[in-house]
This record gives C-alpha cells, sequence and structure tokens, in this order.
C-alpha cells in the first residue's frame, strides 16, 4: 500500500476561479458536501457537518496549514475519521494539498493526500481505501460544481 493518494485533473476553468471553489468556506462546502461553521484562515481549526447521505452524524474538522493564492491550499485532518465513538486526536494527521497551475485556458488541479503510514495498522487499510475512492469522487464533484 502507499503512503500517498494522488489525483488530478483538468477544468474548463481559469484558476481564480478554481482556487475561489476551494478556498471559500461555502463554495467548498457545495461541492465538497459538507456545512462549514465559518471561513477558512491558515493555523486555525475548520469545522462543519458533513452533509453526504449516510455521514450526516460526522463532524468535518481540519487544520488549515497553507493559502498560498493561487497555488497552494493544504489543511491536516483524520482520514476516514467517520466513527463518533472513537478519539481520533491522538492519530497523527494526513496532509491534502490542493496544487493548482493555469493549463491554456483552464486550470491544472492535483490534490494528494500523504502519511497514511502514520495512521494506525488497524485502520490503515480502510482509510486510504475510502479516501482514494472519495478523492476520486470529489474530483468529479469540483468539476460539476466549476462547471468545466
Amino acid at each position: 500500500m502507499s503512503d500517498c493518494i494522488e489525483k488530478t485533473i483538468e477544468l474548463n476553468a481559469p484558476i481564480a476561479r478554481v482556487w475561489r471553489a476551494l478556498t471559500d468556506h461555502e463554495a467548498f462546502g457545495t461541492w465538497f458536501r459538507v456545512k462549514l461553521d465559518g471561513p477558512f484562515v491558515p493555523g486555525e481549526i475548520s469545522r462543519g457537518r458533513i452533509t453526504y447521505p449516510g455521514y450526516e452524524h460526522v463532524v468535518w474538522e481540519a487544520k488549515i496549514v497553507s493559502m498560498d493564492e493561487p497555488r497552494l491550499f493544504s489543511f491536516t485532518w483524520h482520514p476516514y475519521a467517520v466513527d463518533p465513538e472513537v478519539d481520533y486526536s491522538k492519530e497523527t494527521p494526513t496532509l491534502v494539498e490542493f496544487h493548482l497551475r493555469p493549463e491554456g485556458t483552464g486550470t491544472h488541479l492535483s490534490v494528494t493526500e500523504s502519511g497514511f503510514d502514520a495512521i494506525p495498522s488497524h485502520r490503515r487499510a480502510e482509510a486510504f481505501r475510502m479516501n482514494d475512492g472519495g478523492w476520486a469522487e470529489q474530483m468529479k464533484n469540483i468539476k460539476a460544481h466549476i462547471g468545466g
């Protein structure tokens, strides 16, 4: 198993539009399916509720690491932390990085999630599998959101 998930997509939208979809908490919430409590602020925790059917009980929580407009947006979080009875805070979080670059008249977007080797072995494979599929779905979601 790899330590890293990588997904890429070409979006038929200017980089500024993609940046907004990623970093505006309301736009992010629309395509990611999470109702966030407030704006993203580097160094601070962002929280909200997942709105994806079947996961409404899950609190979304991430620490915003970087907002280097318009090239890099990153955060750390606990992957596939869906059991409300488990305290995931003792685990080392993974790092999620969105890299953007202009590509012709559109934008090349890549998402990388790394650090799975630090996830406890009893849940590492499932967290990796679920997030790998999740990121594939989220790339479709952002494309539909942007319309490109």
